[in-house]
């Protein structure tokens, strides 16, 4: 059994959720999809936890500005968050971000943050047709933020949803799991007003944080 994790985004009260009912169900293999840093303030602490499990990662959109100093370009909020962590971000945490893979292959399935079009940046719709071209039978990606597991037969396509920034109606943590047969969506609850307090504490106002209030509302960059 392994564990599929995604879009952390700096949100460190959420992975520890995640991470502590991961542990609860025994397992000790943990495979990221992407977006580790990213809007929320606790970059380190995410990046640490992480590297501290050997948790593979798949390099994301925030990644890649991080690893390459590049910024957003269809998101100001995005930029700005990216601005605060790269000043706070240390040497470690920064080269190991760096070292993402663009893609990875693991217990068979085929993992990018995107989509296969794209792997870093590419907001995937996953449709039967789309993956006709695509060699394999398991799929996973993130990005979107949406959790969802699309059946073609032969064929299975998950995205865990984002750890640290759902979108889909359900503010909880989410992630999934994969025992070599089938994927199993997972939801946590956290306490999502500590990661506003922390957020203010950088300086940081509710128009950053209010959307994991309100998992429909949300900053897309």
């Amino acid at each position: 059994m392994i564990a599929i994790i995604s879009d952390v985004h700096g949100n460190y009260v959420a992975l520890q959720e995640v991470l502590r009912e991961i542990d609860c169900m025994g397992i000790k293999e943990i495979y990221c999809l992407g977006d580790v840093v990213g809007y929320y303030s606790q970059v380190n602490e995410c990046c640490d936890a992480l590297r501290s499990r050997d948790v593979r990662c798949v390099m994301g959109n925030h990644d890649w500005y991080m690893a390459s100093g590049t910024d957003c370009e269809r998101s100001k909020s995005v930029r700005d968050c990216m601005e605060y962590q790269r000043k706070v971000i240390t040497k470690e945490n920064l080269e190991w971000v760096q070292s993402f893979p663009v893609i990875m292959i693991a217990h068979d399935i085929a993992m990018v943050h995107g989509g296969w079009k794209n792997p870093i940046d590419e907001y995937c719709i996953p449709e039967e047709m789309y993956f006709e071209s695509v060699r394999g039978r398991w799929f996973a990606s993130g990005h979107t933020h949406v959790q969802r597991i699309c059946d073609y037969e032969d064929k299975i396509y998950c995205n865990p949803g984002s750890v640290g920034q759902p979108r889909d109606g359900d503010n909880r943590a989410a992630f999934a799991t994969f025992d070599g047969q089938a994927f199993v969506l997972h939801r946590v609850a956290y306490n999502y007003e500590a990661v506003g307090t922390q957020m203010e504490k950088v300086g940081f106002n509710s128009y950053y944080y209010g959307c994991l209030r309100d998992a429909s509302k949300n900053l897309h960059g």
